[in-house]
């Protein structure tokens, strides 16, 4: 692997684990915050919300941006604003400036994020994708499993502050070697277009739309639940209409008119909904039904993170094998089967294997789904690609939450939220079936921008 390539990766995978580690440790983190502050329960869940809304309503203009002026750049930018404003978060002197803070780092999330997939795109070679996008997942798999550990330890030790300046030093190095150093870059046919005005009904679009999902999971439904989904349903609208009558729209349509790319998205957010609001329920399952402590609950979940890093690098080599189509098909039921496997369990044995299973499950579906979503794109498209894959990771989420909290609401216990939360990942199964059915198929050959792969020193 050439240095340049090595540095990429490296970026990439520093970037994503970044974003995985502020959101895990912030959790830990935020009674005590609440506490030291003076702060209200709502104050402190808009420390969550208002970051989750501003990337998830930026993301793909973000992604826009490194089309046109670079992902390194972007990239860069992103780190080194992020890292800024973590510092400052931590120094924060009351919770309105975190609030605003977390806000404006969400915005910089939202320029990194896409970036971290970009950057692999324009400097991989399509057949050589598979790899680093494992390498990517197994390290935000390792973040997910550290994060709530490492923030208990600050949260215990230094304090929350520490939480926030964990992130600073990373962030800025790689930030700053973004901006300073200067890789190459495949020569574009023509800049792309930033459609402001599609950008902003889109952002409307999914801002409403996670606001009102993140309302449903906190406290059900509302009066103020059905206005801001409408609305959501309006821009989205609006939006469509929009980006069909202009003629440089936000998505282009060798994006937004590949049967794969729209199935790898369904897939994304299938899964990552029903992993997310069966670990929801299964908070409540395991603590309230069978009395267990967070400890234990917390060893006993250790298999999902575990499986999710093992999941990673094995899927390249599956994807390799027998193609994205069987092996997305074959993981969502995986997934699906650790929903049902928990539903049924009380014993640890049990437990354990419902959480494997879905750490198995998962890891796999996002290797894969990514990398059909990022190889498909062109390189002048890839920015767009990779923020629709991270704006599908951040609805999934909000989605499968409040679909949980929705049916446990209903007084039906919780076997039938993790029935429909099956349902789910038996749905995302039926939309891996328009997935490639082998990995050469994935990537149009002829794509504008393709760096010419070159044999590597072994």
């Amino acid at each position: 692997m050439s240095g340049h390539r090595a540095l990429t990766l490296a970026s990439s995978v520093v970037g994503a684990v970044i974003v995985a580690l502020d959101g895990t440790v912030l959790t830990v983190a935020q009674p005590t915050l609440q506490r030291d502050l003076g702060a209200s329960f709502a104050q402190v869940q808009w420390t969550s919300t208002g970051y989750l809304i501003a990337v998830a309503g930026l993301l793909v203009f973000c992604g826009r941006l490194g089309d046109r002026y670079g992902h390194q750049r972007v990239f860069g930018i992103g780190m080194s604003g992020f890292g800024v404003t973590s510092a400052a978060i931590g120094l924060a002197p009351g919770v309105g400036w975190v609030i605003g803070l977390r806000v404006l780092q969400g915005v910089f999330g939202a320029l990194l994020q896409p970036a971290t997939l970009g950057m692999l795109r324009a400097a991989f070679p399509p057949d050589r994708l598979r790899m680093p996008i494992a390498v990517r997942a197994g390290a935000i798999g390792v973040a997910a499993a550290a994060g709530p550990v490492l923030g208990g330890a600050l949260v215990a030790g230094p304090g929350w502050r520490a939480v926030f300046f964990l992130n600073v030093v990373p962030a800025l190095v790689f930030g700053l070697l973004a901006l300073t150093l200067r890789g190459p870059r495949p020569q574009q046919p023509s800049p792309a277009g930033l459609d402001v005005p599609g950008a902003l009904l889109l952002a409307l679009t999914l801002a409403c739309l996670v606001h009102s999902l993140v309302a449903l999971a906190n406290g059900g439904w509302t009066t103020a639940s059905a206005p801001g989904l409408v609305s959501a349903a309006v821009a989205g609208a609006a939006f469509v209409r929009h980006e069909r009558r202009t003629t440089s729209p936000l998505v282009p349509p060798d994006v937004v008119g590949s049967a794969a790319v729209g199935s790898a998205l369904g897939v994304l957010v299938a899964a990552s909904a029903a992993l997310n609001g069966t670990l929801f329920v299964a908070t409540f399952l395991l603590q309230d039904t069978l009395g267990l402590d967070p400890l234990r609950m917390a060893l006993l979940s250790l298999p999902l993170a575990a499986l999710m890093i093992v999941a990673a690098p094995g899927c390249a080599v599956l994807l390799r094998r027998v193609g994205a189509r069987r092996t997305t098909v074959a993981a969502m039921a995986v997934l699906a089967a650790g929903i049902l496997v928990l539903g049924r369990a009380s014993g640890t044995i049990a437990l354990c294997t419902g959480f494997a299973l879905l750490g198995a499950g998962f890891g796999t579906v996002m290797v894969a789904a990514t990398h059909v979503v990022v190889r498909q794109a062109a390189v002048g498209s890839a920015g767009v690609a990779g923020g629709l894959q991270q704006t599908a990771m951040n609805v999934g989420p909000a989605l499968g939450v409040a679909t949980a909290t929705t049916l446990t609401g209903l007084g039906h216990g919780y076997g039938l939220a993790l029935g429909v939360l099956a349902v789910v990942a038996g749905a995302g199964a039926v939309a891996g079936r328009a997935l490639p059915e082998r990995s050469a198929e994935t990537i149009n050959p002829a794509q504008p921008g393709d760096l010419v792969p070159l044999p590597e020193r072994r």
